[in-house]
């Protein structure tokens, strides 16, 4: 029992992330290492050319929807699949004060986006799958061009195009990249 001359201490704890996060994160610096690997191997997969799956004249009757833009626009997944998330945990974190906790649920968090996205990407780049609107892609003035002895499309649209034009399946929104 502290003496009644004593004074008594009131102050605002020091902050909990800066207490042993940094010596949590050392202790996990490969799994940190493992998790940038991966985002360098998903932003090569989404630099490198898709397989062109063979396309005839005779295909594109179900590749002919309107070329239009996202229902559900690209910046959002980021917020409902990583920024929400983490302002769950950090508010379980709040109450808890728990870094170990806070450093692994964020890290599996990335680590569990990192694997999907790269799974994603090399699928897409693999299968090759034409998207619905290809034929607006191929041919954004609607003049269909075809080899005469194939019949495969002569696609004369922006190479950018033509080659998201290839990478259908599976979607990317449904599988939160």
């Amino acid at each position: 029992m502290p003496s009644p001359s004593a004074p008594i201490r009131v102050a605002v704890p020091p902050p909990y992330v800066t207490s042993h996060g940094a010596k949590i994160a050392r202790l996990h610096m490969y799994d940190w290492i493992v998790l940038v690997i991966l985002v360098v191997v998903d932003v090569v997969l989404n630099k490198i050319e898709p397989f062109h799956r063979f396309v005839g004249s005779d295909m594109l009757t179900d590749l002919r929807y309107p070329m239009k833009d996202n229902t559900v626009p690209f910046w959002t997944v980021p917020i409902y699949g990583i920024i929400g998330p983490m302002i769950i945990m950090t508010s379980i974190y709040i109450m808890r004060r728990n870094v170990y906790d806070l450093h692994h649920a964020i890290l599996g968090l990335l680590f569990s986006v990192a694997i999907t996205a790269v799974l994603t990407d090399a699928i897409k780049d693999g299968v090759g799958r034409p998207r619905p609107d290809f034929f607006w892609r191929c041919f954004p003035d609607g003049v269909p061009a075809y080899d005469n002895f194939t019949t495969g499309v002569l696609c004369h649209g922006k190479a950018s195009d033509i080659k998201e034009g290839h990478k259908s399946f599976p979607s990317g929104h449904t599988s939160c990249k």
